[in-house]
């Protein structure tokens, strides 16, 4: 299936589960927000989300500094 991940395409296996995407990118769910077709979704449902064909993603980490 192909995505659209911070305006990027991506292709991805079928139902691939939002948890595991942020996974491959070295993403901790705790610093994260992720917009799936222009709804925000809540970390703990990171798991539980199949992403489908055709889905937009936006990811944005926070960074710390001084």
């Amino acid at each position: 299936m192909t995505l659209t991940v911070n305006g990027e395409t991506r292709h991805a296996p079928d139902g691939l589960p939002l948890q595991v995407l942020l996974d491959e990118r070295h993403l901790s769910a705790g610093r994260v927000v992720v917009e799936l077709n222009g709804a925000i979704i809540r970390s703990e449902a990171f798991p539980t989300i199949r992403l489908a064909a055709g889905d937009v993603l936006e990811i944005v980490q926070f960074v710390g500094g001084g």
